[in-house]
């Protein structure tokens, strides 16, 4: 019988390296949504594997997946930490927000 490829291991591996760029521009919020829909594909993945480990022929490629969606929520929840840290250790949302500001506008970025 001719293997075949698990059908959501690709686009759980696209998921998970754009849960790094989300985790830089959205708070850690986008890399943790995009991490967890990554890791719901890959568990569905392996128990489907899990059923027939003769029928399919890159295991090894969603293992592979599963450490870059996990190391992408782990930075995702490391960065929402962080940010309700700074936010918290500023002295509230108007502090870090002015903060943000001042830091776009010494790298020539302006913002109203």
């Amino acid at each position: 019988m001719e293997q075949q490829k698990l059908p959501n291991v690709t686009l759980a591996l696209v998921l998970s390296i754009f849960s790094y760029i989300c985790c830089c521009f959205s708070i850690g919020i986008g890399g943790i949504l995009l991490s967890g829909i990554a890791l719901f594909l890959i568990n569905k993945d392996t128990k489907l594997y899990s059923e027939n480990p003769e029928n399919y022929s890159n295991f090894s490629t969603l293992k592979t997946t599963k450490i870059v969606a996990i190391i992408g929520l782990v930075l995702g929840i490391l960065t929402v930490i962080w940010v309700i840290y700074s936010i918290v250790s500023m002295g509230g949302w108007d502090a870090y927000l002015e903060q943000q500001k001042d830091i776009y506008e010494q790298m020539g970025i302006e913002i109203d």
